[in-house]
């Protein structure tokens, strides 16, 4: 299925990387649902600027299992078919602060329990929901973003990092059991992005370090990483599932 042809959800799509996929999927012509929970504001300017025909608001709390179907059974009202493609993009608050991060000997299970409910039960939540529209349309594209903190934990995010490992680890064995309905799943993983809400406590002194690690020797930048959600939503990325791709500048090998 083209691009242009799909309707693609990006959960917390209204700021930072879910706008820049917004953005992405909206310039390749698909119709756009903007999940939001907090953000009306910004999720309404995202609309008029791509385009009030182009793209949708829905407010819903993605680790809430009535609210997710209800996500669904709105944005299918709105656009008259199915969500085809769905990105987990939406983050449990957090802050990229190496030097604000709870130590191992503060960190508390609520805080690791916070991450998987937005990196784990969010996924598991819109799967389900989004299962009987792609079966419908005989065609499906689940795409979650990850971290190259997996690979790299080169700063020690415990909470955060594990859940994004339980998330990757979903991913796949998503992919093995619905690939037989032609439904994919894929992880984007980037590294430090410059700049986005989450990544706004971050010293420039960190990105400029990152930046002379990376074979481009520069920091990747929302819309960089946007464009490869795109790629596993598109025709190209047809045969890739169970896949997790690092979109860092090379700074993470493999």
């Amino acid at each position: 299925m083209r691009i242009d042809e799909q309707i693609v959800l990006v959960t917390g799509g209204a700021r930072g990387l879910g706008a820049a996929i917004v953005r992405a999927f909206a310039r390749e012509g698909a119709r756009v649902v903007v999940n939001y929970h907090r953000s009306a504001d910004a999720a309404a300017a995202l609309v008029a600027e791509v385009g009030e025909d182009r793209a949708v608001t829905v407010r819903a709390d993605v680790t809430d299992d009535d609210e997710v179907r209800r996500l669904f059974t709105e944005a299918r009202e709105r656009f008259g078919a199915p969500v085809t493609t769905v990105v987990n993009n939406a983050l449990v608050d957090f802050s990229f602060n190496g030097d604000a991060r709870p130590s191992v000997e503060s960190i508390r299970w609520e805080d690791f329990d916070a991450q998987l409910r937005g990196a784990l039960k969010a996924t598991m939540s819109t799967t389900q929901a989004a299962l009987p529209g792609m079966r419908e349309a005989g065609y499906g594209r689940i795409v979650s973003i990850g971290t190259n903190l997996v690979q790299h934990p080169v700063v020690p995010y415990h909470d955060y990092t594990a859940a994004k490992a339980a998330a990757l680890g979903l991913t796949r064995t998503l992919a093995t059991d619905l690939g037989p309905d032609n439904i994919t799943v894929n992880m984007v993983s980037g590294g430090l992005l410059r700049t986005t809400d989450a990544s706004a406590a971050t010293p420039e002194e960190v990105f400029d370090l990152i930046a002379s690690g990376t074979p481009l020797r520069r920091a990747t930048e929302p819309a960089e990483l946007a464009d490869a959600v795109v790629f596993f939503a598109s025709p190209w990325a047809r045969a890739v599932t169970g896949q997790n791709l690092i979109v860092d500048g090379g700074l993470v090998k493999g």
